[in-house]
């Protein structure tokens, strides 16, 4: 099956992530709680999914906030544009999911939110007046609330696509997908900017050593800051082989977790740097 996108608990004891359908027919996300220093529990359908299309959770600094995006309405039972919404977290449990509303959401669709710890939102949009086709953008959390989003300069965006983004807490690095650089090597990239001693963006990286001829994002970093996780469509599938394969073979390769659905995968954050420099 194809999982994408996931967030950690900043205590580290929760972990959510999302659940796709084939054809993004549905999607939903799940959660697994930490039983012990290498078990988690079963993954179950978190308490606000489940009824319409939900993906990308992302926690607040502190953990009483849990983002993500969603087509549920605002009222009634048919499914609108993809919004932020967020829930939070009262004496143990989520509360209902609620709208973020302007200046955030509009009309078109917004996705993949992530957070600074001075609150401030980063986000995935294609308004028709970004840079270009899908861009990244950020809203200022000011006195208690958000200001207009403005897309991240031309050293994130570029008049291509840049999507899913991960900012650092302290929002001196970002994560995120482009596709059709000249440096893309197939069906979109991860990259990283820096911010440098002046808070300017400095030009984008290709990560090289994590990305495929198959679309690799969602990147993430965990709270501790030891593991840094994406999804990729890579997989293992042979495109020929040396004699007849059996139906039995098939299906047990068919049925892995290689079979070309998206999957999570991490690496060391510490070896993901030392390949940057």
């Amino acid at each position: 099956m194809s999982e994408r996108d996931m967030a950690i608990s900043p205590d580290g004891n929760e972990m959510y992530f999302t659940l796709q359908a084939n054809q993004n027919a549905f999607s939903t996300i799940l959660y697994k709680r930490k039983l012990s220093s290498t078990k988690w529990s079963t993954p179950e359908v978190v308490s606000f999914s489940g009824m319409f299309k939900d993906l990308e959770p992302a926690f607040s600094a502190d953990g009483k906030k849990l983002f993500f995006s969603s087509n549920r309405p605002l009222s009634g039972s048919t499914p609108k544009d993809y919004d932020i919404w967020y829930v939070e977290k009262i004496k143990g449990k989520w509360s209902e999911a609620k709208n973020m509303g302007s200046p955030i959401n509009t009309n078109a669709d917004e996705f993949y939110p992530s957070l600074g710890t001075s609150g401030n939102l980063y986000f995935t949009a294609a308004y028709s007046k970004g840079v270009g086709k899908e861009d990244i953008y950020i809203s200022e959390f000011r006195e208690g609330s958000y200001s207009e989003p403005v897309a991240l300069d031309t050293a994130v965006n570029s008049k291509l696509y840049e999507f899913n983004a991960f900012v650092t807490p302290d929002e001196k690095m970002i994560f995120f997908t482009s596709y059709g650089r000249k440096d893309d090597m197939g069906g979109g990239d991860l990259y990283v900017s820096v911010k440098n001693a002046e808070g300017t963006w400095q030009s984008a990286k290709n990560i090289k050593l994590l990305n495929t001829s198959k679309i690799d994002y969602c990147p993430y970093i965990s709270p501790d800051k030891k593991s840094f996780f994406f999804t990729s469509s890579r997989n293992g599938l042979k495109p020929s082989y040396e004699k007849p394969v059996t139906y039995q073979e098939l299906m047990k390769t068919y049925n892995s977790a290689s079979n070309g659905s998206e999957n999570i995968y991490w690496i060391s954050f510490e070896e993901l740097m030392k390949s940057l420099k």
